[in-house]
């Protein structure tokens, strides 16, 4: 029986990977074959208008994610082809379902836990197909391209949510609120012996008890089951220069990427990178183990990690002060025996260089420095509520599919509420993932006395939800709303003047406004050479006057509630 359900990957010799259209008919035949364990439906559409699918394999058929949730099941959530030039979790996706259905002392091992799984999230890139997009990767024969129907790479995508694609996971993540994550990538950069290196969520970001256990209890029996498995695995060869002898460093795994984004959900989340330049075969074998490991421990422990995560859920609600920021502490790191290759630098043959070789001849074991542990650079404390006013509906949009509860305001008025003035921002000169970061921002908070409309959304924290609210309403965080571009509109003046009528005007204000006239005598003496600049002059007067203002430029639509406005505005 098992014959007739051999995949493409193990009919070939090693070096072939399915296509979209047989991997989907693969899974709807196996949905077909054994309904009583497996649901395969499909969610949605992707940008280029192909169909986007969801597994679902439960050993008592039960396939509803509000009741699976209900009954304190554990939740494994699988995310394939993200990168479909990356393709091997695909296969093994199809060869994992297969098995769980057709044996059933494999099904019987899960007990409870429910495997979630998209076979192919970027369809459209899996379906641009060539062998010719991996310039750096030794196989397979054909694979598909890295950007979907939009040109866009998909992680990058799980904050701004800019594809159809990045939509739909975001309401099928929410649904499912897993409890362990694996997104399956294919490396790029130095060479060295491992066939599969580990990016898993941050664990310091992560924080709280689920970070503890993901660094002191899931991290050191995944190293050792992929160990025992003949397949040893080392962390992501991150490195601050283009060798990993100086030490390797914790990616950061902001929340615009698939395990930053899971930490938000305060879900562990796993980025394997099988080895581009090993043969396609042994990234299978090794992206296999690590699948069966992962999902083996999260069946062990599902109690402990969803325990993890009410209790770090309670404490998001009740913080004092929350971190939206991180960098990698160099001041610490601990230490990893990394089997590599040395590097060696040598005259190039195409031009005047010295190029670098690993040379596999000369394998080397070193104790290299880790520098795993990331510390918080910018703290906020959150406010009882947010309010977003009706007009900024792509926000609200992006809150709701991640789970967020929108309160609507039913009565107009008035409120005193909190606001951020942008102080300073700078924008990247070119464009990333199809939007201008704001790099650089700093921030003047301000008193505001805002009207409120019927209709604008009351956003309460005390949600399971609230690490998301937080770091994407918050200006500074790293992938906050506001540095993806979503609020710009507010970063131009919209009205200005004509030189030759505001000169005389420029002369009236400098007369009336005393607070003006000193911040231009500091500016003058700060800029002398600038005085000779009409523009200069008269931007100067213009954008810092009172009488001219417009209340709205640089200031950040969304408003911070406090506690006694935000009880009354709910109720």
């Amino acid at each position: 029986m098992l014959q007739d359900w051999q995949t493409p990957f193990e009919i070939g010799s090693g070096n072939q990977t399915t296509t979209w259209e047989a991997c989907i008919a693969f899974h709807e035949r196996l949905a077909q074959a054994f309904p009583q364990y497996l649901r395969f439906v499909e969610i949605g559409r992707s940008d280029g208008g192909t169909p986007v699918h969801l597994g679902v394999l439960s050993a008592d058929g039960e396939f509803d994610a509000r009741r699976i949730r209900a009954a304190g099941r554990t939740v494994f959530f699988n995310n394939n082809g993200i990168h479909p030039g990356e393709p091997e979790g695909i296969d093994i996706c199809m060869a994992l379902v297969r098995d769980l259905c057709t044996r059933p002392e494999r099904l019987a091992q899960l007990g409870s836990t429910v495997l979630a799984y998209i076979p192919v999230y970027n369809v459209d890139g899996s379906r641009n197909r060539h062998d010719t997009s991996r310039v750096n990767q030794l196989g397979p024969e054909a694979f598909g391209f890295r950007g979907n129907a939009r040109h866009l790479d998909l992680n990058r995508d799980f904050i701004k949510a800019d594809s159809r694609n990045a939509r739909l996971f975001a309401k099928t993540f929410t649904e499912w609120d897993p409890d362990v994550f694996v997104d399956t990538h294919t490396s790029n950069g130095a060479d060295y012996s491992y066939a599969m290196t580990l990016i898993p969520t941050q664990p310091d970001k992560l924080g709280g008890t689920l970070g503890a256990w993901l660094r002191d209890r899931m991290l050191p029996e995944l190293y050792a089951d992929m160990e025992h498995s003949g397949w040893p695995m080392c962390p992501y060869v991150n490195t601050a220069t283009d060798i990993p002898d100086d030490g390797l460093l914790a990616f950061a795994d902001s929340p615009r990427y698939s395990t930053g984004y899971a930490a938000l959900h305060h879900c562990i989340g796993f980025m394997p990178e099988t080895h581009m330049l090993k043969p396609f075969a042994d990234r299978y074998h090794s992206l296999r183990a690590f699948l069966d490991a992962a999902i083996a421990h999260t069946t062990r422990h599902g109690a402990e990690i969803r325990a993890c995560r009410a209790r770090d859920r309670a404490a998001v609600a009740g913080a004092v002060a929350w971190p939206v920021d991180w960098t990698l502490d160099e001041s610490r790191h601990s230490s990893f025996r990394f089997h590599g290759y040395e590097a060696v630098r040598e005259p190039s043959r195409i031009g005047h260089y010295r190029r670098l070789r690993f040379d596999r001849q000369q394998p080397f074991v070193k104790e290299l420095p880790y520098f795993e542990f990331c510390r918080p650079t910018r703290l906020v404390a959150p406010p009882a509520a947010y309010l977003v006013p009706q007009a900024w509906d792509e926000v609200a949009q992006r809150l709701r599919l991640n789970g967020v509860a929108l309160l609507p305001v039913r009565e107009p008025g008035t409120a005193a509420l909190e606001a951020y003035r942008i102080a300073r921002v700078d924008t990247s000169p070119l464009p990333f993932e199809g939007r201008h970061l704001h790099a650089q921002v700093e921030l003047a908070p301000e008193a505001v006395e805002i009207q409120l409309n019927a209709g604008d959304w009351l956003v309460p924290l005390g949600q399971p939800c609230d690490r998301f609210i937080v770091e994407t309403l918050e200006p500074e965080a790293t992938d906050s709303f506001f540095r993806w571009g979503f609020f710009d509109a507010v970063l131009d003046k919209k009205e200005t003047y004509s030189a030759y009528v505001f000169e005389d005007e420029a002369e009236r204000l400098l007369a009336q406004e005393p607070a003006l006239r000193e911040a231009f005598e500091r500016w003058k003496s700060e800029h002398p050479t600038l005085l000779a600049d009409e523009k200069a002059v008269l931007d100067f007067l213009f954008l810092n006057c009172r009488r001219y203002a417009e209340p709205e430029h640089r200031r950040v639509p969304v408003f911070r509630v406090p506690a006694p406005l935000a009880s009354r505005l709910s109720a």
